[in-house]
């Protein structure tokens, strides 16, 4: 079992419409995989956020399912809307978790 995380920073312009929106499309991938034991998205509201805005996890059943994600058409139109909205930068951390 493993966690995928992505801390994301977007540009002072992004509107929180465009948050929500990134935050819907990618809570809306879970219907689009396979291996998902848990999915969430949500605004950090961290007063230590280092300005990263929005926390996307999921909790994966192998490190095959991670890769099927990576690959999976639906997650790339989320990467693209993510871009598109203003992402300046974004750290991804995965951990094997017991």
């Amino acid at each position: 079992m493993l966690d995928h995380i992505i801390l994301l920073k977007f540009h002072e312009h992004t509107t929180d419409e465009q948050l929500q929106a990134v935050i819907d499309c990618f809570k809306s991938l879970r219907q689009h995989l396979w291996g998902v034991l848990d999915l969430q998205a949500g605004f950090n509201f961290s007063d230590r956020n280092q300005g990263y805005q929005l926390v996307l996890t999921v909790r994966f059943e192998s490190r095959e399912a991670l890769a099927a994600y990576e690959s999976n058409a639906e997650h790339h139109a989320c990467s693209a809307l993510i871009r598109e909205s203003g992402r300046l930068d974004g750290i991804v951390v995965d951990i094997e978790v017991s």
